[in-house]
């Protein structure tokens, strides 16, 4: 016999859902954040990413300050034709000139507890290329 869920048991176990991945985020996130710490000599390069944006940080953990940061909220970003990635790696170009131009050359990557592929890797490799040593 098949049972018929209400909406609000649907809305529930939706919310569920959400929560178990936001706990797993802040795990992985917590594990590599024991590993990784930015110094003013190799500041840690910090990523954010939602479902439809990414936003990138270089900060100096011994001091507490945000050295340069690019999102794809920017308006020249949002200007890019492509797919999401493409907009990934567009920031990533953004956050090594950024980074040049704050005088830093290495950095210590962040993924934040997200998995090393798609928008995450495209950011990393625009970076890269961009000319920050990882």
């Amino acid at each position: 016999m098949a049972e018929t869920i209400s909406a609000n048991a649907k809305k529930r176990a939706a919310s569920r859902v959400s929560a178990t991945r936001r706990r797993g985020l802040a795990r992985r996130h917590a594990r590599l954040r024991k590993k990784i710490s930015g110094t003013p000599a190799r500041p840690r390069l910090s990523v954010k990413r939602s479902s439809r944006h990414i936003h990138v940080q270089l900060i100096d953990d011994v001091a507490g300050h945000t050295l340069a940061a690019a999102s794809t909220l920017e308006t020249d970003v949002r200007a890019t034709e492509g797919d999401k990635k493409a907009k990934a790696a567009k920031v990533g170009e953004l956050i090594a000139d950024r980074a040049k131009a704050a005088g830093v050359e290495a950095v210590v990557f962040d993924h934040g507890g997200f998995g090393y592929h798609g928008r995450i890797a495209a950011l990393a490799d625009a970076a890269r290329e961009g000319g920050l040593k990882f």
